[in-house]
């Protein structure tokens, strides 16, 4: 195993625990699934090389790039590919593999994203609403806010940002584009009057939500990751393991629920008196609750507090 390098970069939340559930070795073939700025890649790689190999996959090119020059000292141990995880079976079909060992998904922005003070991710900066971690995809933050109708936006400030009073956020922005088009992450906080600063006692900035579910609804989160998911099954090993790492209580959901599908021996309706389906269970759960960041992660890392790990191992 080689030692990683030291550098200032954000600490990637639930380290530890994801690379030692996904019980890597020399020779592992394993895919990260959101490489970000690669710090659970580089960790990955510090545990399978000489002979293992890494696959990288994010849609966010200013990530790829920051992750390549960071895990430099691994060349030729890896592949960086810029794509959605959604397309996780043709990334890996087109590094020449058929099946891999470990699968290792970190949901959600990362810090890159989040203090990028030009891409409207951060209620922290003044800047256009986009929210596209794929800067060629089409649809915008704009486009949601100043396009949707009240019922849309309703619903995703709802379902994605779980916000108390979606449907009068919703109100106030189709009150006020009507006037003129809201343009900015300030313009947006202004109209929902949404103070500049978190007040001490509360937990989370009271745009947190609202900004959440916006950057949801762009990238389509949901929807990839409920696409990734059995696709990543079906490409593990048998005694392959996949971990996930979530910070919304409906990604959790979803990652449960297919966890727990690919897990049953029977999904014939309750009613059926003999099983038809002959299903067979593909993985066994090694997570019966997720695991989460103790005191200190959560003291030193904010981001880790949402945090919560489940971990999976193929059986067939």
């Amino acid at each position: 195993m080689r030692e990683m390098l030291t550098v200032d970069y954000h600490r990637p939340v639930l380290l530890n625990e994801a690379v030692s559930h996904l019980r890597l070795k020399d020779g592992c073939i394993a895919v990260d699934c959101n490489v970000g700025t690669g710090g659970h890649s580089e960790a990955v790689l510090a545990s399978i090389v000489p002979h293992g190999r890494l696959i990288g996959i994010d849609l966010d090119a200013e990530a790829l790039a920051s992750a390549r020059a960071r895990l430099t000292h691994y060349e030729g141990k890896f592949m960086l590919a810029r794509a959605n995880f959604r397309r996780i079976d043709e990334v890996v079909s087109g590094a020449l593999f058929d099946q891999v060992d470990a699968i290792l998904f970190d949901l959600g922005v990362s810090s890159l994203q989040l203090e990028s003070g030009v891409r409207g991710f951060s209620f922290k900066h003044d800047a256009p609403l986009d929210m596209r971690m794929d800067k060629d995809a089409r649809l915008t933050a704009y486009d949601i806010v100043n396009k949707f109708s009240k019922d849309e936006l309703t619903r995703i400030f709802r379902e994605y940002g779980e916000c108390d009073h979606a449907r009068s956020l919703a109100q106030s922005i189709e009150r006020a584009r009507l006037s003129q088009p809201i343009r900015t992450t300030y313009e947006l906080m202004d109209v929902l009057r949404i103070r500049r600063e978190r007040r001490a006692h509360e937990r989370i900035h009271p745009a947190t939500q609202v900004f959440q579910a916006l950057r949801i609804a762009v990238n389509d989160e949901m929807g990839a990751l409920e696409e990734a998911l059995p696709k990543a099954v079906n490409l593990l090993k048998p005694g392959g393991r996949i971990a996930v790492i979530s910070f919304h209580s409906l990604e959790d959901r979803i990652v449960k629920k297919t966890f727990e599908y690919f897990a049953k021996q029977c999904v014939c309706p309750p009613d059926f008196p003999i099983c038809v389906c002959d299903k067979k269970p593909a993985l066994s759960v090694l997570t019966k609750k997720p695991i989460v960041a103790g005191p200190d992660e959560m003291a030193d890392n904010p981001r880790a507090r949402s945090a919560k790990l489940r971990v999976a191992e193929k059986i067939l």
